[in-house]
């Protein structure tokens, strides 16, 4: 009698969905371990500060539930054209703060729709692929302009009755070019809070750099931060 019970679900579902329940298991299982390649590899290759644990649990998540949802469309037209009306009242309002996890959010996306459609061969190898892309460009910091390149912020004091540049002359001695970025006076009106873009010289010491600078009359509140990634100031 149980064996009736199964044959018929087993029926039931071949007659509702193209997928059978071991094919449904086996897509959402290899969509579960290939969300957990993709956010394993996002951590190993991670840089800068806006690491975040929820942003690596929602890959797993994206990859299995579009894995869940190109499985409920199937071969049906008219599903495809109700869920997408169904999930056009969901509105996404977090912001991405670094523009690279976007690729590993399409990552998901694609892992996720190529385990739901059966494309097994698909799925590993384009991940495998993907991977090794990854972590190339992650090992040879592909798309650094300089490695000696340094974000300077330093409190200068507002003297108007005396026009020293002296913190230029360092800046221009120990660097190959240095850009203002920003300039922000304080609440009061007698100190002025610098932001430069600096280059070091290849001979040039930055710890020393910041010894003479804080040597310099009316400069205070030194901070130096390496640009190797997108830094807020």
């Amino acid at each position: 009698m149980a064996l009736n019970s199964i044959d018929n679900f087993l029926e039931i579902e071949k007659a509702v969905n193209i997928y059978l329940p071991t094919e449904i298991l086996l897509n959402l299982m290899l969509a579960f371990i290939l969300g957990m390649f993709v956010s394993f590899l996002y951590k190993v290759t991670h840089k800068g500060l806006s690491y975040s644990q929820s942003f690596m649990i929602t890959n797993i998540f994206i990859a299995i539930i579009v894995c869940m949802v190109i499985m409920v469309i199937g071969n049906n037209l008219a599903r495809a054209f109700a869920l997408v009306g169904a999930l056009s009242i969901i509105r996404f309002r977090t912001v991405v703060k670094d523009t690279k996890d976007t690729a590993y959010i399409f990552w998901s996306l694609a892992v996720g729709l190529a385990s739901g459609t059966g494309s097994y061969f698909l799925a590993i190898s384009g991940s495998f692929v993907i991977s090794i892309v990854a972590y190339v460009l992650y090992i040879t910091n592909y798309g650094s302009i300089h490695k000696s390149e340094f974000i300077l912020q330093f409190r200068i004091n507002n003297n108007n009755n005396n026009n020293n540049n002296e913190h230029i002359e360092t800046i221009s001695k120990y660097s190959r070019s240095s850009t203002l970025l920003h300039a922000e006076p304080s609440g009061d009106g007698y100190s002025i809070k610098n932001s430069y873009d600096i280059i070091m010289k290849s001979d040039q010491d930055v710890n020393q750099f910041i010894l003479d600078l804080g040597e310099v009359n009316e400069v205070s509140e030194i901070t130096i931060i390496a640009a190797k990634n997108d830094v807020d100031y």
